[in-house]
């Protein structure tokens, strides 16, 4: 009786299981390197921001601030967690 009890749970813990591996543990290991990439920004380094906004970082404030230069001229001060991506200079061959 308690064996077929357990095997009634068998595929739930399967379903389990795929999800960690497939879902939850891809998207945590994302949110883990996001954290660290904005954490290691510093002056001179070109990012876009979630609204698609490309800059270069002028300054980096204490608090979750990000100051922009994105045209001549033109600062933004943005929070740091809107902070999309690093774009990677490209070397001249």
């Amino acid at each position: 009786m308690s064996g077929s009890n357990f095997a009634q749970f068998i595929p739930l813990i399967l379903i389990f299981v795929i999800f960690y591996f497939f879902l939850i543990r891809p998207q945590q290991k994302r949110v883990k390197e996001h954290k660290d990439m904005v954490k290691n920004l510093k002056r001179g380094d070109e990012v876009i921001t979630s609204g698609g906004i490309i800059g270069k970082v002028d300054r980096v404030f204490e608090d979750d601030r990000i100051e922009l230069v994105i045209s001549e001229g033109v600062k933004v001060q943005i929070i740091r967690n809107t902070i999309q991506g690093h774009l990677k200079k490209e070397t001249k061959k």
